[in-house]
């Protein structure tokens, strides 16, 4: 019997699922909250049981790729747990990848319990190779912390991809930097133009924008770059560079409009399903599940959702005001 599947308005296999699984994280990177954070009440998270069951049902429902986000996923108590338990659809061969996006903090612990679980690719956020600045981007976070994290997956077996968030006026003298460094690692980089999502208080993004065709066109006049045709089962562009032989993606919300080939899905921590990064229509899964106990009311109200999700973001820097901005926070999101 062949694998149902998810296809939206515009004839998109939707077979991606993102799933935050806390808002909380250990750092407060000044692009994606503010530093005095309210986080959500615990209650209204969904339990780890909760998540299975619902992660269970969209891969019933023909997902085949779950990535775990936050927040930052690691702090979650108890989270192996979650990953463990969702290793049996690897085995089943109904999931073809589980994977996560992490700030590294955590990796010197769970890097070789995450490769057991059947995790084999991780995306590892670090904006800066300067001590420094990465306090000053994260307020709090532990540079070496970070990088004995990168060790470890490393060792562990696990292939990395490191993302980069392009900030005007911060990490913009460090691009051969990460190009080079990321070469000699053997590590994929990808960066990622700032979104305008949430309030970050003084924060202003227009200040922050720093557009990936100014860092294709450094990349042209440092390196030898050629287009490749890879695709990982995101929104990325990728470019190999001759002379260190490593990959460099680009996600242009903002330059480059990727949604033609969405393929993907978000659930927050709370329950909400968001159709696009770049929209505000949710739908309420953690309801629909409560308040039933079979799955049938759950699977219908994913059909719906799916059913309007829309063609593409808003979001726009064009015309020196932020357009399409989205009051929730990444962290609540999950990117």
């Amino acid at each position: 019997m062949s694998t149902p599947q998810l296809i939206d308005p515009y004839q998109r296999i939707v077979s991606y699922l993102r799933i935050s699984v806390t808002d909380r994280c250990d750092f407060r990177c000044y692009y994606c909250m503010s530093e005095d954070m309210t986080f959500l009440p615990k209650k209204e998270l969904l339990t780890l049981e909760e998540l299975d069951r619902m992660c269970s049902t969209f891969v019933d429902m023909g997902v085949t790729k779950l990535r775990i986000t936050g927040g930052e996923p690691l702090v979650r108590k108890g989270i192996m747990t979650f990953f463990q338990s969702m290793s049996r659809h690897l085995k089943s061969g109904a999931l073809k990848e589980l994977t996560l996006t992490t700030n590294g903090s955590q990796l010197t612990r769970f890097a070789q319990p995450l490769y057991e679980c059947g995790v084999r690719r991780i995306n590892i956020s670090i904006d800066t190779l300067n001590p420094k600045k990465f306090g000053e981007i994260t307020r709090r976070g532990d540079f070496h912390k970070v990088m004995a994290g990168i060790d470890a997956a490393d060792k562990a077996g696990l292939k990395i991809k490191i993302n980069a968030v392009a900030l005007k006026g911060t990490n913009d003298d460090e691009l051969h930097d990460m190009v080079e460094w990321c070469g000699k690692r053997g590590f994929d980089l990808t960066w990622i133009e700032v979104m305008p999502m949430g309030d970050m208080g003084e924060a202003d993004r227009l200040d922050q924008y720093w557009p990936l065709s100014d860092i294709r066109k450094q990349l042209n006049e440092h390196w030898t770059v050629e287009d490749i045709p890879l695709n990982t089962g995101g929104p990325a562009t990728y470019v190999r560079v001759k002379e260190t032989g490593g990959r460099v993606g680009f996600i242009t919300p903002l330059t480059h409009n990727f949604c033609e080939s969405c393929n993907r899905v978000r659930l927050t921590c709370t329950g909400q399903l968001f159709l696009c990064l770049g929209q505000e229509d949710a739908a309420d899964l953690r309801a629909a599940m409560r308040d039933h106990e079979g799955n049938d009311a759950l699977k219908a109200e994913i059909n719906a959702a799916i059913a309007r999700k829309p063609k593409g973001h808003d979001f726009d820097y064009s015309r020196q005001v932020i357009g399409g901005e989205m009051t929730r926070h990444m962290n609540h999101t999950g990117g």
